[in-house]
């Protein structure tokens, strides 16, 4: 069974305030608000960004597959359904829980090539403007969703792998509807939307328009592509003639070629990585580690936030969302100066997740006062480390679905090819990401090498955050994760506080107005009641807080008296399927 909200009208394109805050803030054009309803199933449940998407892992589920195999077959329908968002082309994060509450990670964060230097992003000596950077070839890293899928087909999968990309195949041979969503972007974003020539001829009219909502569209070289990789496995991706298409494509590019190699495709893997988990009032809050800074940063605000009754405080309360902002601003200082590929540079872990320093942080917190200026603290292990940051590239083009199987096993899994359509480059139907562009532009800041700059094999810093919530016997709560670029996080961290703390359920809590805090900016939701609190922030010291329209996409599944509800965020075209 699919609900999803109905059809949005897209919003305008928000002005340039700053940079990486403004375009982050908006991941994709928006969609006006309107109610969403999830269905309840009594055992299995998918939630992604597409009904087409949560039909297909909701079919894979029905046919006796795990929620492993229901979230590799959503995330192969994402590919052909919403090519601006994610896809085989891109990387992301898989967290896995089994009915035990025993979980694991898997880090397909994409990886630069060898030959890469840390000038990469440099023009004379100076950063490249992002919109000159995306486009073309030196954005793309090597691609780690078919080696995420792979990996965690291998450990979890219950199904045959060919199995799982008969929904996907159908949708590409057979054709897909273009929806609002996928319409917008393809008006606002040509400069990638359109860049490869089949691309347009698969998106545009002969003319150079966008194709309408409602028009079908058939992707016979994807549909190709997806049947060998039914047939051959994930050798078919990273050898062959996929991996040379993907090296003559970037290093061909006629904007911003690249310098990758065979050997850079050919050796990339995804990394099994060790779970952060750490305890939010009586909960076990678990999540991905470095190289994504998303689980830091969404469980430092949290647990400098438990001190505070927000329950009594409510979701109403300025004051409630004060502190929130405040303990965002603290945490996000942190990620800015410590995150990064733990192969390169030293993340101090453990002491950003200590419970002593967060509380010393939590003590800056004043109910009544905004902190005059954020800096980052300096947790247990970071002595003597003194990197700083800038904040990571914009991103239009992400997605996060949610699986939950008959056994008590559960999938989470944030997939993106970063902005809008990726770099603009096609491989056999399917878009090559940008996420080079995740990478710190200026290697160097007040003379010390950043965390985040470029290098060689380095994964860029990732703002992704799927997250599962565990009660104290082990029990699953809520699998949720979000799109949106640095809000990711925001986002990550609203939802939570609105079903443990405000008791909503996980589609109101994906529903309530967004704040986003990074540093020394407050941002509110435009249209909703928060701004109309934004005199109240004001006048506890949050002289630049403003209200801006926002692009949110959540989606999310919680388990309340032992029954599944999803969550669809009312701002996009996501639905719940159960099979």
């Amino acid at each position: 069974m699919i609900m999803s909200p109905a059809r949005r009208a897209s919003l305008p394109s928000l002005p340039l305030v700053a940079l990486a805050l403004s375009l982050a803030f908006a991941p994709l054009p928006v969609a006006a608000r309107a109610p969403a309803v999830a269905p309840t199933s009594e055992a299995e449940l998918v939630s992604s960004a597409d009904p087409r998407a949560s039909a297909a892992g909701a079919a894979i589920l029905h046919a006796g597959g795990n929620a492993t195999d229901a979230a590799l077959a959503t995330m192969l329908a994402l590919t052909v359904v919403e090519p601006q968002s994610s896809g085989i082309g891109g990387g992301g994060y898989l967290l896995h829980g089994d009915a035990q509450g025993q979980v694991d990670t898997l880090d397909g964060r994409e990886w630069a090539p060898a030959r890469a230097t840390p000038d990469w992003w440099l023009v004379n000596g100076q950063p490249m403007p992002f919109q000159d950077a995306q486009p073309g070839g030196k954005s793309v890293g090597v691609p780690g969703a078919v080696s995420v899928a792979a990996t965690a087909h291998a450990r979890w999968g219950k199904l045959a792998w060919a199995k799982l990309f008969d929904p996907a195949i159908r949708l590409a041979r057979d054709g897909f509807v273009v929806t609002p969503r996928l319409h917008a972007s393809l008006v606002e974003y040509p400069a990638t939307g359109a860049l490869d020539p089949y691309a347009r001829q698969l998106f545009y009219t002969a003319s150079g328009e966008p194709v309408a909502a409602g028009t079908r569209v058939r992707n016979p070289r994807l549909a190709a592509f997806f049947g060998r990789l039914a047939k051959e496995g994930a050798s078919a991706f990273y050898a062959g003639s996929n991996r040379a298409a993907i090296v003559a494509k970037v290093d061909g590019a006629a904007h911003n070629p690249s310098v990758m190699t065979l050997a850079d495709v050919s050796e990339y893997h995804a990394i099994p990585r060790p779970p952060v988990c750490a305890p939010y009032r009586q909960w076990r809050i678990c999540g991905m580690g470095p190289s994504s800074s998303g689980f830091t940063t969404v469980y430092a605000t949290l647990k400098q936030l438990e001190r505070f009754d927000l329950s009594g405080l409510g979701a109403r309360s300025p004051t409630a969302w004060h502190l929130i902002a405040e303990s965002m601003r603290l945490a996000y200082a942190d990620r800015a100066r410590y995150l990064g590929d733990p192969g390169f540079v030293t993340v101090p872990l453990k002491g950003l997740t200590d419970p002593t320093y967060l509380a010393s942080r939590s003590a800056l917190i004043d109910p009544a006062h905004t902190m005059l200026k954020v800096t980052a603290g300096t947790p247990p292990g970071a002595e003597g480390l003194t990197r700083a940051d800038s904040p990571d590239g914009v991103e239009h083009g992400t997605t996060h679905f949610v699986a939950v199987d008959r056994w008590g096993g559960v999938v989470s899994y944030t997939n993106t090819i970063e902005s809008a359509f990726g770099s603009g480059l096609m491989v056999n139907g399917y878009f090559l990401n940008n996420q080079l562009t995740d990478f710190n532009f200026p290697p160097e800041l007040d003379g010390k090498p950043a965390a985040n700059r470029v290098e060689g094999h380095k994964r860029p810093r990732s703002s992704m955050s799927p997250t599962l919530v565990y009660d104290q016997a082990g029990h699953l709560r809520l699998a949720i994760g979000a799109a949106g670029g640095a809000t990711i996080p925001a986002q990550v961290i609203k939802a939570i506080i609105g079903v443990l703390d405000w008791k909503l359920t996980a589609q109101q809590a994906i529903a309530l107005p967004q704040i986003f805090a990074p540093t020394d900016t407050v941002r509110v939701e435009q249209g909703t009641y928060l701004e109309p609190m934004l005199p109240a922030l004001i006048a506890l010291g949050h002289t630049d807080a403003q209200a801006m329209p926002a692009g949110f996409k959540a989606n999310a599944v919680e388990v309340v008296d032992g029954h599944l509800a999803g969550g669809v965020d009312p701002r996009s075209e996501g639905a719940v399927a159960g099979p």
